[in-house]
């Protein structure tokens, strides 16, 4: 009899503990949330200017969603004359550790043949404390190879008015391509990634970048424009498309872009 009370009692104990012992690992995660999401298919055909979390700034430009060219769903065109400016644009950020993802789906009918050493920006961040812009997504037309290359630049900043543009990242137009950058606060880095692959001479970080020896310093970002702007008069040619669908944001990479 007292053998069993015994093991009664040591039963009763291993249940009391099974029960308080917490959900291990292996209970279901919760599922990560993007920061922001459109594909543009909520909204209804035609000019637009604001959608779900997102405003619009346009200087001689104008955004319109339109049936996409694949007949499967919408897409935004954005449309600008001369050296005007149509973007979509993101206020009110806060990502954790000034750090984020942003993954795009783009394609631009042209890029300038003129004038010479033509900038062009796809995307810009900034901050309401400091001036700095950070431009993860451009190029520059290159008069020597007769030809557009992506690079990262920034401007108002300390190191002041730069793109780093490298001739092994050739900007193509009339095709779509998977985008993606990666914003690290850590060391003030910007990667970028094209289709799903990485392209480290892209790459720019606090020490190593194309403006003066200051360091690049992120601002606190609070605010990110996606769309497109030509800083030039008189460009050629004299108007541009650029067409936009799937953009997300996240403080983890959103993937996608592999072939």
């Amino acid at each position: 009899m007292i053998r069993m009370r015994k093991f009664a009692a040591a039963l009763l104990a291993a249940s009391a503990v099974l029960l308080a012992t917490p959900p291990t690992a292996s209970a279901t995660p919760t599922p990560h949330r993007p920061l922001f999401r459109e594909t543009f298919e909520r909204l209804p055909l035609g000019p637009v200017t604001a959608g779900h979390g997102w405003t619009s700034d346009t200087s001689h430009g104008s955004l319109t969603v339109e049936p996409s060219a694949t007949g499967h769903g919408r897409e935004l065109r954005l449309h600008t004359e001369g050296n005007g400016r149509a973007f979509l644009v993101l206020d009110d950020l806060a990502p954790a550790g000034n750090s984020f993802w942003a993954r795009l789906r783009l394609r631009v009918d042209a890029f300038p043949t003129a004038p010479n050493w033509a900038h062009w920006t796809l995307a810009e961040a900034s901050g309401s404390d400091a001036p700095t812009l950070v431009r993860p997504l451009g190029g520059q037309y290159v008069p020597t190879e007769k030809a557009n290359f992506w690079g990262v630049g920034s401007d108002l900043g300390p190191t002041g008015d730069w793109t780093a543009w490298r001739t092994s990242a050739p900007a193509t137009a009339g095709r779509w391509s998977c985008v993606e950058f990666h914003l690290d606060a850590t060391d003030n880095r910007v990667t970028v990634y094209l289709d799903g692959v990485e392209r480290p001479e892209l790459t720019v970080s606090t020490e190593e970048h194309g403006g003066t020896a200051d360091d690049f310093v992120f601002p606190a970002f609070d605010r990110l424009k996606l769309g497109w702007q030509l800083y030039q008069a008189d460009p050629t040619p004299t108007s541009y498309d650029l067409r936009m669908d799937d953009v997300a944001l996240s403080t983890r990479r959103v993937g996608g872009c592999a072939a």
